[in-house]
C-alpha cells in the first residue's frame, strides 16, 4: 500500500506498538509525526513532538504547531495493576488521564486538522475493553471507556455528515514495555506468561492498523479484536 502525501500523528511512538506503527507508516510513504515524552527513541525519519500526554496544556501546545493531518493513531497508554477494592486512587487518575482523557483530546483536536474529505482515527484499545480479566482492576474500565468514546465519536461524526472514520484495535497480550508496568512486583508471573505463550508482537498489531488504512474510503472497520492463539482468555 502507499500512503504518499498522507500525514500521520502517532502518540506513544517511541516504543512498543507505537514504534512499530511509525516504522510501517514510514515504509508506506507517509509523513509521520511521533508525539511522546522521550523523542530520542523515535525511529529515524519521524518528526518528533515532545509532549507529556497526561498534561492537557502540553497537548494544546503540541497541536498548535500542526497545520494538517490525515491520520491519528492514539496509541499511548499505561497499564497499572490497581484493584478497585484497595488500589491507589492516584494510579486510577494516572491511567484515566492518559488512556482516556488524552486520547479524547487528541481526537477532538485532530478533527480540526483533517481535510473536508475526512480523516482516519485509530484508537489502540485492548481485549480488556471487551471483557474484564481477573486482574483487570481499574485498567480494564479505562479500555471500556475507549470503546465508548470511539462509538460516541463515530455517532457524532455521522450526525454531522463528517466522513472521518473511527476504528479501534483491541489486542490481547502484546510483548511490549507496557507489560513491565502491569506486572510490576509480579516479575515471576510475567516470566511464566512469556514462557507459556507466543505473545503478539508489536508488528502484528501494526499490520492490522495498516490493514484499516488500506480499506476503501466507504469501508469503516470499527474494531479488530486479536490475541495469540496461545492466550486462552
Amino acid at each position: 500500500m502507499s500512503l504518499a502525501n498522507k500525514t500521520a500523528l502517532v502518540t506513544g511512538a517511541s516504543s512498543g506498538i507505537g514504534r512499530a506503527i511509525t516504522i510501517e507508516l514510514l515504509e508506506a510513504g507517509a509523513n509521520v509525526m511521533g508525539l511522546c515524552r522521550n523523542t530520542s527513541k523515535l525511529p529515524e525519519g519521524v518528526e518528533p513532538i515532545s509532549c507529556d500526554l497526561s498534561d492537557p496544556e502540553q497537548i494544546d501546545k503540541a497541536f498548535v504547531s500542526l497545520s494538517h493531518l490525515d491520520i491519528l493513531i492514539n496509541n499511548a497508554g499505561l497499564a497499572l495493576l490497581s484493584r478497585i477494592t484497595d488500589g491507589e486512587p492516584a494510579d486510577w487518575e494516572t491511567m484515566w488521564r492518559l488512556n482516556v482523557q488524552a486520547l479524547t483530546i487528541c481526537c477532538q483536536k485532530s478533527l480540526r486538522l483533517f481535510p473536508k474529505s475526512g480523516g482516519q482515527i485509530i484508537n489502540t484499545s485492548s481485549m480488556s475493553g471487551h471483557r474484564v480479566p481477573p486482574s483487570g482492576g481499574f485498567y480494564s474500565p479505562t479500555k471500556f471507556a475507549v470503546r465508548g468514546i470511539s462509538d460516541a465519536l463515530r455517532n457524532e461524526l455521522r450526525s454531522d455528515d463528517n466522513p472521518t472514520r473511527v476504528a479501534t484495535v483491541s489486542p490481547g497480550f502484546v510483548d511490549t514495555p507496557l507489560l513491565d508496568h502491569y506486572f510490576k512486583g509480579r516479575e515471576d508471573q510475567l516470566s511464566q506468561t512469556r514462557a507459556s505463550m507466543r505473545m503478539l508482537q508489536p508488528e502484528d498489531v501494526a499490520s492490522s492498523i495498516l490493514h484499516i488504512l488500506d480499506t476503501p474510503l466507504h469501508v469503516e472497520i470499527t474494531d479488530i479484536q486479536m490475541r495469540s492463539v496461545d492466550q486462552k482468555a
